[in-house]
């Protein structure tokens, strides 16, 4: 069997209830040269069970069980184990638009040079267990991404979004395994720092599923996992300013998933601390981030999601 051009990797943890639908919007990519790769992270409800159903109905899936290791070290484990020349991550909650790898393989196939890339993200809100229509989507910048376009604020947004060239992957050494939140933030800054090329296409290709209640994301260890690796890269008084632009992003993204807004609030609190012009810097997007998380419950949620994007 020849080897596929993509090696989809999908790390799953108590996923019973998204798993197949996040798996089928891959079986209906417009090309089908690609693996499937699902590796159960220690679940304790079903996931497995959902695993070796999809496994059975579709040869290029394959399914694998650890003991509980954290995100970064199952994507790892899949990508030790992938067939293919890319390397193209998705959350086993998340979904892709039925264009999102042909897409990528022909911004791969256009630039010889191009180690990593993207696409938009759109944030979906979860009701019932299913992805409603898109609120808000991502802004990604345009041309090769630099340093600080992933260092402070991530403008791949989600590791869901992400294709990188399998060689490239396993000689950076994957994923920081110490790392479960902000490590894609991490591996990209390494892939940049190291002289890597990342770029993305404006065209929408992941719906990014927000948790009714808001509570999918630790803030707190993405703001302590973020300053773990930030700091290696920037100075104390770069570091302030930079800490201010991220807690601009947590309160934001706080909003957007519906967290509560004591959450929101903090972290406007901790950004204008750590640097106030800079927290102040984004015009309209810093205002209306103060406003959403100070104005609290009497913003409704879906208005929340619909302007924090």
């Amino acid at each position: 069997m020849l080897k596929p051009t993509f090696s989809v990797i999908i790390p799953a943890y108590n996923a019973v209830s998204t798993l197949q639908s996040t798996v089928e919007s891959v079986l209906s990519q417009t090309i089908q040269d690609f693996e499937i790769i699902i590796i159960d992270d220690g679940s304790s409800d079903e996931t497995m069970s959902v695993m070796l159903e999809l496994a059975a109905q579709d040869q290029r899936i394959r399914t694998l069980s650890q003991p509980n290791s954290g995100v970064s070290a199952t994507r790892n484990f899949g990508a030790r184990l992938a067939k293919g020349r890319l390397l193209a991550f998705l959350d086993a909650d998340d979904q892709w638009d039925a264009d999102k790898l042909v897409h990528h393989l022909a911004l791969h196939r256009s630039d010889d040079l191009l180690d990593a890339s993207f696409a938009k993200v759109s944030f979906c809100p979860d009701q019932a267990g299913s992805l409603s229509k898109k609120r808000s989507q991502s802004k990604p910048p345009y041309g090769y991404l630099h340093l600080s376009d992933v260092l402070i604020e991530n403008a791949v947004c989600t590791t869901s979004n992400l294709v990188v060239d399998a060689q490239l992957f396993e000689e950076l050494g994957g994923f920081d395994e110490d790392m479960r939140y902000a490590e894609d933030q991490e591996f990209l800054a390494r892939l940049i720092e190291s002289g890597g090329l990342v770029r993305g296409t404006d065209t929408p290709l992941v719906n990014y599923r927000l948790s009714e209640d808001g509570l999918s994301c630790d803030f707190e260890a993405m703001l302590s996992n973020w300053r773990q690796f930030a700091s290696e890269y920037l100075g104390e008084f770069e570091l302030a300013s930079a800490e201010a632009t991220y807690c601009r992003y947590l309160a934001r993204r706080a909003l957007r998933a519906g967290a509560e807004m004591s959450v929101a609030r903090n972290f406007v609190r901790r950004g204008m601390a750590a640097d106030p012009k800079t927290f102040l810097s984004a015009g309209h997007r810093s205002a209306l981030t103060m406003v959403g998380a100070l104005a609290g419950s009497a913003v409704p949620l879906s208005v929340r999601r619909s302007l924090f994007a």
